[in-house]
């Protein structure tokens, strides 16, 4: 069985990512700090997920994590990257450690995830690697500093790794939401995952680098 990792995972996009990709026949191996909520998702989803308790923004511990899932459920074959640290401020004011570490959770974290599963990939060349990106990549706020720095530093992560993974047969690539994830409106969870398996799907030769969930 293929492995589907979900970093960040938890209730919203996370869940219904898993719910997605678990009815396509992958394991699906879920991954947050809160271990209570983990289980609460492992036994919705039932057989053929886990729950795997680890701090993205500790690369040491996130990597054996990683190595640690490829061991027991075998080798990664979809990453998906859905962490964020929303951490509040103006640049003016923010203090730099808590932007630094809000840094860590929204895109080091991503290249470290990436570079702990992709060589598996590419020597199969194959592999699936999604980052949930945000709308304030492209617009940012000034209320939400980090947050907006973080996601326009993710999404230039994703690019970068799409042109050096694409050729490779990997397909890097992040979902842009542009809207508040809430059930009952556009921005559905079920709707947007929708999103990440378009780009699963796609053949090699048709990778795109994003798309842009506008609800529309």
């Amino acid at each position: 069985m293929a492995t589907c990792v979900i970093l960040g995972a938890g209730k919203g996009i996370g869940q219904s990512v898993a719910k997605e990709f678990k009815s396509r026949g992958y394991h699906v191996a879920l991954c947050a700090r809160n271990t209570d909520k983990l289980t609460e998702l492992v036994e919705q989803l039932g057989e053929g997920s886990s729950a795997w308790t680890v701090d993205v923004s500790d690369a040491e511990q996130l990597k054996q994590v990683l190595s640690e899932i490829a061991s027991v459920h075998g080798e990664v074959e979809v990453l998906i990257y859905n962490a964020y640290s929303a951490e509040p401020g103006k640049g003016s004011t923010l203090d730099v450690d808590k932007f630094n570490k809000s840094l860590m959770v929204n895109f080091s974290s991503a290249l470290v995830a990436t570079q702990a599963v992709a060589p598996a990939m590419i020597a199969k060349e194959k592999g699936t690697i999604l980052f949930t990106g945000g709308g304030f990549a492209i617009q940012p706020f000034h209320n939400q500093t980090a947050l907006s720095v973080g996601k326009a530093g993710l999404r230039a992560l994703s690019h970068c790794l799409h042109q050096e993974l694409g050729r490779k047969g990997v397909h890097a690539a992040t979902v842009t939401i542009c809207g508040i994830v809430k059930e009952g409106t556009a921005f559905a969870p079920d709707t947007i995952a929708k999103s990440f398996i378009d780009l699963h799907d796609q053949p090699r030769d048709k990778f795109e680098a994003e798309i842009t969930f506008t609800g529309k």
